[in-house]
């Protein structure tokens, strides 16, 4: 298997829990639209197009997890790191495999 494939890297940036998984992101405020490059270190890297300033770069943060996962925002926690770059997300009613799909996925998500 390809070093750096998505199923290859899975394990360590998203894993599955009991009612959906928990996904480790790099996050960079202040791009200038927000997306997911792909691959940081141990965590999937999401520019956000917020400054990191009063919550609005997390809040941009779980907008665009739930629009890419077609989930509802409440389904979308930051488990831990919300003052900082790198964090955990909760992702209710989704698998790690979807999650990695959909993010690494170029384009508008289709089902």
């Amino acid at each position: 298997m390809a070093r750096g494939s998505p199923s290859r890297v899975t394990p360590l940036i998203v894993q599955d829990t009991k009612d959906g998984a928990i996904l480790t992101v790099h996050v960079q405020p202040k791009a200038s639209t927000t997306e997911c490059i792909g691959i940081h270190g141990d965590a999937l890297k999401i520019r956000v197009a917020a400054p990191p300033v009063d919550g609005a770069a997390n809040d941009e943060l779980i907008r665009f997890l739930a629009r890419r996962l077609s989930i509802p925002s409440t389904s979308v926690q930051i488990y831990s790191g919300a003052g900082g770059r790198h964090k955990l997300v909760h992702l209710r009613g989704v698998t790690a495999e979807r999650v990695i799909a959909r993010l690494m996925q170029k384009g508008p998500v289709t089902e």
